[in-house]
């Protein structure tokens, strides 16, 4: 443990020091070009878009957007930084910011006049600093929710009502276990909770896997912990502590990966990231039902032979329901070769006008307020209802939303928990084993 983490130390060092003497950005950029680096490819026009209205306000600088897939992104982002061919500009991920605000990579934005009420709560107050200075722009932001095939839930007598109104809780698995059993159906027709069910050979589970959900589980476990009343850390950012070895949390965990042992979750031998990730399970046929993020809203309702529905998270025994509330966010590079017209570029994304321009393409939520009510007409005309994203974030009463933890050293985190959670839901390891895992990561963080 004490040699994984000196390395993983000596390499973020060695990091930083690289990228302190790396005074150029992009290479090529010209000082005339702003290069612009994003990952979605869906969202590849919106901005696109917003670089045209850019540069008809800005003359001068022209945006040279690079667009890549998810995985290679992040390799060559911390790639460029070592070889000071980083981009002027970055879509940045909350998971990555304090790795990269700890290696000083970033370029504090406090004088671009960032509003954090002129966004959806809780957006922009993510992306400060443990110094106090602002690194990210608020971008967009999505939520989870449980997207159905309409055919099979209809086939199992279950209702959008009904299917919107789940509870749940870690002793029996309330009227959602019910529901995700009825959804289950064997190789003999037999479903989840009728005699004779075969959980040894399913047709149809009733939920397809996400995996063992790592450190977050945001698509899994997490809708579940968060409406137990359970937090990542003992603070909402830059927490000092994490709390997987808490009685609540293992408790979920317990139950969420207890329903694959009763054959109503699909196995994680089902689940591959590329492969077979949780909508390909659903398009299928394998799993009626799955946890997906809202950036998937155009790939479920997109699939050719898939008449799909989306349900809002159960209500958990903290009396709410809950979801992550993501939020990504536009970064300037420390050593940007255009500095300033990375700033304006930034100072562009973040306005109500580009965001406007992005909702209207359907594709995202954008951070403002009339940036979602964009989105929100844009999938109104493609037939698509997306109540269930929008109605956590609006309603407090009832519905909690939360973030992906922000604390330092979040890859050394992800590489504990990752194998720890896989080895809880694929080989059935005890959950108090958790406890271990939570008292390496919490030495690491200097407890």
């Amino acid at each position: 443990m004490r040699i994984r983490t000196v390395m993983a130390l000596t390499g973020a060092l060695t990091l930083s020091l690289v990228s302190g003497c790396a005074q150029g950005g992009a290479a090529g950029s010209g000082a005339g070009s702003v290069t612009y680096w994003l990952w979605d490819a869906n969202q590849l026009p919106a901005y696109q878009a917003c670089a045209k209205g850019f540069e008809k306000e800005n003359p001068g600088p022209d945006v040279k957007i690079t667009q890549m897939g998810w995985a290679d992104y992040w390799t060559k982002l911390t790639a460029s930084f070592i070889a000071g061919t980083e981009p002027d500009v970055f879509t940045d991920h909350i998971q990555k910011f304090g790795q990269f605000a700890d290696l000083d990579v970033l370029e504090p934005l406090d004088d671009l006049g960032i509003d954090d009420s002129a966004y959806q709560a809780g957006l922009g107050a993510n992306w400060i600093g443990r110094d106090g200075h602002r690194y990210g722009a608020p971008k967009d932001w999505d939520t989870v929710a449980l997207f159905y095939n309409k055919k099979l839930t209809a086939a199992a007598g279950l209702t959008a009502e009904q299917l919107n109104s789940m509870s749940w809780n870690p002793e029996d698995g309330g009227t959602f276990e019910k529901a995700i059993a009825h959804l289950t159906v064997d190789r003999n027709g037999k479903r989840g909770d009728e005699p004779g069910f075969d959980k040894n050979h399913v047709k149809v589970y009733g939920l397809a896997t996400g995996g063992a959900g790592d450190s977050d589980g945001q698509t899994t476990w997490s809708p579940f912990t968060a409406s137990a009343g359970w937090n990542y850390t003992d603070k909402a950012r830059w927490g000092t502590a994490y709390e997987y070895d808490s009685k609540t949390f293992q408790s979920v965990i317990d139950w969420y990966f207890g329903l694959a042992k009763k054959g109503y979750l699909a196995p994680y031998t089902d689940y591959t990231d590329g492969a077979n990730p949780a909508n390909a399970q659903v398009a299928s046929g394998r799993a009626a039902a799955a946890f997906d993020g809202a950036w998937m809203i155009s790939t479920y309702y997109g699939t050719k032979g898939l008449d799909v529905g989306t349900a809002v998270t159960p209500t958990g025994p903290s009396g709410k329901r809950a979801t992550m509330m993501n939020g990504l966010a536009d970064s300037v590079t420390r050593h940007a070769r255009n500095k300033e017209g990375a700033r304006k570029w930034v100072q562009y994304l973040a306005s109500n006008e580009c965001q406007k321009t992005v909702g209207g393409y359907g594709i995202v939520f954008p951070a403002t307020p009339d940036g979602t009510a964009a989105a929100v007409a844009a999938y109104r005309k493609k037939g698509i209802d997306v109540s269930a994203f929008t109605e956590p974030v609006t309603d407090k009463r009832h519905a909690r939303t939360f973030s992906f933890p922000v604390t330092d050293y979040a890859a050394d985190v992800y590489a504990l928990m990752r194998p720890a959670m896989q080895d809880v839901f694929a080989n059935d390891a005890p959950v108090s084993g958790l406890t271990k895992t939570n008292d390496q990561i919490n030495f690491i963080l200097g407890q």
